[in-house]
């Protein structure tokens, strides 16, 4: 194997349940036992909850197989996870394995993240004492009130947000306030980094759709309600990210009796497969990916050959 001073970034994206993360675990192996060592960075933006363990299929320390994963637990519920943030984070995670001539593999749960961390993406300025009197608002006034003003302000962002998104919201009345406009686009597709390579996991519809119903089943079975009720104690409900999780909101309002447990399972499906959708939707606007079959059983073998050989 030939030895490279600042590795690659090998980036594995994907929809929920398409096996990304068991292959960049079994990739990272491959590439270890080659002499070629390799460190996981997680682009999830659930993963990074403590706690937050059966609802996101978090790997166990056992299915990381003894391979390094960056940017998992280091928030707490309570906390807002930023795409901003994660980007910091992420590069600095890709920055230290690069500087020990570790190669990085970027799994991809978010596209907006992915995008971030890997081109040229920047952020407008925030503003603490404007944060916290849009978000005092919030609470006052409610998110239909907000999103009014936003309407009347942005009817290009209002468009882009929905209405009951106070997050969102508060977020793009910050940003006008800030800047005096809003712009809705996002950047092109221009590496920021150095040396990427990215992959993306497909699989037919109705595979993608098995494993998801099949996902959530198992959510239910491992004890996601005992689950959230621990994190409950820890302030789920106050988080404005971690209780919008998919799973983690249906489970909230099982156990307020809003939902049967058949009911917060099925929307739970039903949402994870529309996410699962616009996850796909997102990365496939990236022409820079290349598209593997996630059922190929070599795949993580094929991929050590042909890029670290």
């Amino acid at each position: 194997m030939t030895s490279v001073s600042t590795p690659a970034l090998l980036v594995l994206n994907g929809a929920t349940a398409s096996g990304k993360s068991a292959l960049a675990v079994r990739l990272a192996q491959q590439m270890r036992a080659a002499g070629q060592p390799a460190e996981i960075v997680n682009a999830d933006s659930m993963l990074v909850y403590r706690g937050m363990d059966i609802g996101t299929a978090k790997p166990t320390a056992a299915e990381r197989g003894g391979i390094v994963h960056h940017l998992i637990d280091v928030l707490n519920v309570t906390d807002t996870a930023t795409v901003a943030t994660f980007q910091g984070l992420a590069r600095a995670a890709i920055a230290d394995c690069r500087a020990r001539a570790v190669v990085p593999i970027l799994v991809g749960g978010s596209a907006l993240y992915v995008h971030a961390i890997v081109d040229e993406f920047d952020f407008p300025g925030t503003d603490p004492a404007v944060r916290a009197r849009l978000e005092g608002e919030l609470d006052e006034l409610g998110a239909d009130t907000l999103y009014q003003r936003l309407t009347e302000l942005s009817p290009t962002a209002a468009a882009g947000i929905q209405p009951n998104n106070g997050r969102r919201i508060v977020r793009a009345l910050e940003v006008i306030e800030l800047t005096g406009s809003w712009t809705p686009s996002l950047p092109q597709w221009a590496y920021a980094l150095p040396d990427v390579v990215q992959y993306g996991l497909e699989l037919p519809r109705e595979v993608l759709d098995e494993r998801i119903a099949a996902r959530v089943e198992q959510m239910w079975a491992a004890g996601l309600l005992a689950e959230v009720r621990a994190l409950e104690r820890q302030g789920l409900r106050t988080g404005l990210t971690a209780s919008r999780a998919l799973g983690y909101r249906q489970a909230l309002a099982q156990l307020d009796g809003e939902l049967t447990e058949q009911q917060a399972k099925e929307q739970t499906a039903a949402a994870t497969r529309r996410f699962a959708r616009k996850q796909l939707g997102w990365f496939r606007r990236d022409p820079r990916i290349e598209w593997l079959p996630a059922d190929d059983p070599g795949l993580a073998e094929h991929l050590a050959s042909t890029l670290w050989v």
